[in-house]
């Protein structure tokens, strides 16, 4: 049994070209994404793919049931991959993720997918405050422009933000290609 495991987090339709929140990078970390899952199949490696869906009225993106709320047909999972659906931003809050890699013993978690400034950054911290020694694949994640006090953000000076934050003190931020070695 490994003590390693790839968590994907919400690489759903909803944020490729045509879905209702697209992201900008969102096929090349995809194109990332795809790389490090097969990479993680072929080690034998648990992999958890964490979906989401909004649970209010009229959800901006995410609508349960709805085509944009599925997981991309690139990542979809396999026999023996968990799925875990989530309602928080946070992939730990509320669901039963932690059960399920304490149960499969892992100590090491790779993390992958969107939004890096949001569900990433959350799930990242979380994973650290528990215990777990976190990996982030920066160029496996993906984001979105963002506006503060009248003023655009952009994607990549989001993700630049966010991944130098998370790698001060929760996570090994690394690329694909340093991942895959």
């Amino acid at each position: 049994m490994s003590n390693q495991a790839l968590i994907i987090i919400d690489l759903q339709n909803d944020y490729y070209p045509g879905g209702k929140w697209e992201l900008h990078g969102i096929e090349q970390a995809s194109e990332n994404a795809v790389k490090i899952l097969s990479n993680a199949r072929e080690k034998n490696l648990p992999v958890f793919h964490v979906h989401h869906e909004f649970l209010m009225e009229n959800p901006p993106f995410f609508a349960p049931g709805s085509e944009g709320a599925n997981i991309h047909e690139t990542l979809k999972p396999i026999e023996g991959e968990a799925t875990v659906l989530k309602h928080q931003v946070n992939a730990f809050r509320d669901t039963n993720l932690k059960e399920l890699l304490d149960e499969k013993g892992v100590e090491k978690i790779t993390i992958i997918g969107a939004m890096s400034h949001m569900c990433i950054d959350a799930a990242t911290r979380a994973a650290a405050d528990y215990g777990y020694q976190v990996t982030v694949v920066e160029d496996a994640c993906a984001s979105r422009d963002l506006e503060f006090e009248n003023k655009t953000v952009k994607a990549v000076d989001v993700h630049a933000a966010y991944m130098s934050a998370l790698g001060f003190a929760y996570a090994n931020v690394i690329s694909t290609k340093t991942y895959l070695g």
